[in-house]
């Protein structure tokens, strides 16, 4: 499969309640370390041509506006917490600057949970500037956005399929505590690869650090971003250095050319 040059832009590196999270004060909260500041877990792949964002959190404005991304394809769903849909209504500034539905790519069960959170996108009658959007279903095949090819990886968080995506040598998972054979096989060879590992301590429904650790070095890519931090997981610049060679924790901003 032939994939264009891409560009990754980590457009939120943090877990459900951000970094600082409301009410806080612990260090990682109150620090000044522009890497400490972690938006809802966000990623924005780029072509020539097509531009495409994994996931829109409730950061999903901000952080368009952040990056100045003044047009986009499609977003692409890895599963349906509110963490990762709830800024999906913004939408529609850009249904009103191109003149164009937004194409939205997401399995059945996050696409039953988008209409059952923003019913009046999907309603008979709508109401005029509400989003317009276009639902494609996605499940285990590769697909295609534009010029991008698109891998889904099946994972698990907890009991809930999530999918994680491949984009040519660089793998996206998040929200995961196990990963199937068959599934570990599609991430193989990766160039890069982003895993969740939301903190030190054990946790039901995610990679931990330790777990992510293993994971990535068996993976062995050139190199492993951790992704979905909580102000559990401590300080950046202190975790960084407990990390070994060619795993480092992403950050907001932090951008991948391919």
């Amino acid at each position: 499969m032939a994939y264009p040059s891409l560009t990754i832009t980590f457009l939120g590196t943090g877990t459900s309640g951000g970094i600082p999270m409301i009410g806080c004060s612990c260090q990682v909260c109150t620090s000044t370390n522009k890497k400490d500041k972690r938006l809802r877990s966000s990623i924005l792949v780029r072509s020539a041509t097509t531009t495409i964002v994994v996931d829109s959190g409730p950061d999903f404005r901000y952080q368009m506006l952040r990056e100045k991304v003044m047009h986009l394809d499609a977003i692409v769903f890895t599963h349906p917490h509110k963490d990762h849909v709830a800024g999906l209504d913004d939408v529609r500034a850009y249904n009103f600057f191109s003149g164009r539905p937004m194409n939205v790519f997401a399995n059945e069960m996050t696409q039953a949970v988008l209409i059952r959170e923003f019913p009046y996108a999907f309603a008979d009658t709508k109401y005029p500037g509400v989003p317009d959007i276009i639902l494609n279903t996605i499940a285990f095949e590769p697909f295609v956005v534009g010029d991008i090819p698109v891998v889904p990886i099946m994972v698990w968080h907890m009991k809930m399929p999530v999918l994680g995506f491949r984009f040519g040598n660089f793998t996206y998972i998040t929200d995961a505590n196990r990963i199937e054979e068959s599934e570990m096989v599609k991430i193989q060879g990766s160039e890069y690869v982003t895993l969740n590992t939301l903190r030190k301590e054990a946790h039901i429904s995610h990679f931990n650090l330790q777990e992510g650790i293993a994971v990535a070095q068996r993976l062995n890519a050139n190199q492993t971003y951790f992704t979905h931090l909580s102000h559990q997981m401590g300080l950046h610049d202190e975790v960084s250095k407990e990390l070994p060679p060619k795993i480092e924790l992403a950050y907001d901003g932090l951008v991948i050319s391919l």
